[in-house]
């Protein structure tokens, strides 16, 4: 068993994780992040930086070495309903540095964040590192506990930032408030022709629910069913699944690539949040917090969010020598309405259109009214595009530059 110090200890190598780490070590302050995997390469993980998270990294100067990554830009989201094609959302007019969604496998933005943190001599990621426990000291939490049975000791704060399945959540007994979700995703790739228009689509009809991630020579796609009955359309068989995919449209075609269920992921949609973020020395955030459900892509914008206002209002104080603890009840304090705002106006989509939808029994003869107007008067398209790309009060970059870093990025 081996004993490392540092002043902040930061659980999961995710895009909260991540960011929080970044921030904390270019504030100055001793920083080490652990991740459970050896490599960012995940299935899962979302695609999608959104222009509140591409403002951030303007704000950082570090957009131009983003964006030099392999990405694909999407400026308007596209639904196909009823047989119907809309545009319902343009991201154009964002009063922001890039006013669209950067299309980038998620590895590769974590590897960016990973090699910029680097650079600050007060960072570290520890990969191969399982945080499984909390230790606790005098009823404060002062560090965790590798599955190897290593203790990562925190002198100032601990930040679990390890998603949905938080192994500290679900030993912290702090409460959680369930919202649920009406829906499951199977989640696969089909191959399609280059192209260099983003032709990412969202299909809705009577009974189904399919999105099509265009990521340039393959199909990311999303085929939505309701909950519970994974394993009811897996006992039909892959034949017959591959029917239900290529009766989705002209994209699908390729449904035979499917060689069998191997190729097809299940993603158990959860929509959940703690009520209580913090506890004496450790503070929640991102997915640990609050699980999001996939719709608009928002959840990793949001857990990158919660990041900066932690840093925000932690960064200074901590560097200065101060005490975390009071200031925690900041951080949800902050935080907490956009995630209840958000999450709300997902339960009202969950409930209206995507548990209707995914009635058997529902009929769909036309785009209903508020997606038919979309379609037909451009500049409504804006509100949903502001509500997606930017969210309810995107956090901007306030915590100290005080690090000292190494020779510029490539």
């Amino acid at each position: 068993m081996a004993e490392r110090t540092s002043d902040v200890v930061i659980v999961g190598g995710g895009p909260a994780g991540m960011i929080a780490g970044l921030l904390f070590a270019r504030a100055g302050i001793e920083t080490v992040v652990l991740e459970k995997h050896a490599d960012f390469l995940r299935d899962f993980r979302g695609d999608t930086i959104h222009p509140s998270t591409l403002q951030v990294f303007d704000e950082l100067g570090l957009l131009d070495r983003l964006l030099a990554r392999d990405h694909v830009k999407v400026s308007e989201l596209h639904a196909r309903v009823a047989g119907e094609n809309l545009a319902v959302a343009d991201f154009s007019h964002l009063p922001v540095a890039a006013p669209y969604i950067a299309l980038m496998p998620q590895w590769d933005f974590l590897d960016f964040v990973a090699e910029t943190a680097a650079r600050y001599p007060s960072f570290a990621l520890e990969r191969r590192t399982e945080a499984v426990a909390a230790v606790r000291t005098g009823g404060r939490v002062t560090g965790v506990r590798t599955a190897e049975g290593d203790v990562f000791t925190a002198r100032k704060l601990v930040i679990a930032a390890d998603g949905r399945g938080s192994t500290l959540r679900a030993g912290s007994g702090l409460p959680l408030e369930t919202i649920g979700a009406p829906m499951d995703v199977f989640w696969f790739r089909l191959p399609k022709e280059a192209d260099p228009e983003n032709e990412t689509v969202g299909v809705f009809d009577a009974g189904r629910i399919f999105v099509l991630i265009d990521r340039r020579d393959y199909w990311q796609c999303a085929f939505v069913f309701a909950k519970g009955r994974a394993e009811a359309i897996r006992a039909e068989g892959i034949d017959a699944f591959r029917e239900r995919v290529a009766a989705i449209g002209p994209e699908t075609a390729r449904a035979d690539a499917i060689g069998s269920w191997d190729d097809v992921k299940l993603l158990t949609v959860t929509v959940d949040r703690l009520t209580q973020w913090h506890e004496p020395g450790l503070l929640f955030i991102g997915d640990a917090a609050h699980a999001m459900s996939p719709i608009g892509g928002v959840g990793i914008n949001l857990a990158i969010q919660d990041a900066i206002a932690a840093a925000n209002i932690l960064a200074g104080k901590i560097a200065a020598g101060e005490d975390a603890d009071p200031l925690l009840k900041r951080v949800q304090q902050r935080r907490m309405m956009p995630t209840r705002i958000t999450q709300a106006m997902q339960k009202l989509i969950q409930d209206r259109v995507i548990a209707p939808l995914l009635d058997d029994a529902t009929t769909l003869e036309r785009p209903p009214a508020l997606l038919d107007l979309l379609g037909h008067w451009p500049r409504l398209r804006r509100l949903p595009a502001r509500i997606v790309g930017l969210g309810v009060r995107p956090e901007h970059v306030h915590s100290p530059d005080r690090g000292t870093a190494r020779a510029t990025l490539r």
